[in-house]
């Protein structure tokens, strides 16, 4: 989730990104898992991707078309998945427990079970660390915005 423009060179980007992708928390976001290699991503969510030319990390952007900015985010590190999350709001995606990106903070609260709030700048990120995996729910002006898989205890606000 980086509520940022996106600074990529970005390729055609008709992939197979999900029309509406899937969150299963400690799991997978998208289908795509951590510690997963960068081709089975490839495999998952296309070929065409932009890269992220500003980013710490090597970070793959996956949108619907060229230059969109709806889509999700894949951080790898030694050629596997550290983290993925959607980047803005992309339409159509939502958490297995029937939470859609949108929904009031209360929801979120609701229905993700026990999650700690962690103020980040211009954005809150709720989150619940389980068998080594942090899930994110990022929450802007009391909105569900987006969601985010990485490793428990890793900093939600990068």
């Amino acid at each position: 989730m980086r509520l940022l423009a996106l600074a990529a060179v970005v390729a055609s980007t008709t992939g197979s990104l999900p029309k509406a992708g899937l969150l299963v928390p400690g799991r997978s976001l998208g289908g795509v898992t951590l510690g997963e290699p960068a081709a089975k991503v490839r495999a998952t969510l296309g070929r065409f991707y932009g890269v992220c030319e500003t980013c710490r990390r090597t970070t793959w952007y996956f949108t619907y078309a060229k230059w969109e900015r709806d889509g999700v985010a894949v951080e790898l590190k030694r050629d596997r998945v550290t983290a993925v999350y959607t980047v803005w709001r992309p339409p159509g995606w939502r958490a297995a427990a029937c939470l859609e990106l949108g929904a009031v903070e209360a929801q979120v609260t609701k229905l993700a079970g026990p999650v700690v709030p962690i103020a980040c700048s211009g954005y809150d990120a709720l989150v619940r660390d389980a068998h080594g995996v942090r899930t994110v729910y990022y929450v802007v002006d009391g909105k569900l915005w987006g969601f985010g898989l990485m490793a428990a205890r890793a900093d939600p606000c990068r």
